[in-house]
């Protein structure tokens, strides 16, 4: 067997996360919780009401919702040097409902 053929074969644990690095789990927050749990009934009274939510606002809270999420999309990096991989998901880029100045799960 080559060497280049068994250096193809070492590779690390997958998704090893790098020291000190914590992903961003959105669900597990209080905040999103509560959102999560009450905003679909929320968005139904306001509609049999006759006061639906302005779309805008809806799309505010959809993105919410999906942004961070593994399950939404994600993006597979692995590591050149080691070959260890992380996934890192997609976030929204939306300022609204995420916080003073930009998505929590971009940081």
């Amino acid at each position: 067997m080559s060497v280049a053929a068994r250096v193809r074969r070492v590779r690390a644990p997958p998704f090893v996360d790098p020291a000190g690095y914590a992903r961003h789990r959105p669900e597990s927050t209080l905040l999103y919780q509560l959102v999560e749990q009450h905003y679909p009934a929320f968005r139904e009274l306001r509609a049999e009401a006759g006061r639906p939510l302005p779309e805008y606002v809806q799309q505010e809270f959809d993105a919410y919702l999906k942004c961070g999420r593994l399950e939404e999309g994600f993006l597979r990096v692995r590591c050149e040097h080691c070959r260890a991989e992380k996934l890192v998901a997609f976030s929204s880029k939306r300022r609204a409902a995420h916080g003073r100045d930009r998505c929590a799960a971009s940081r």
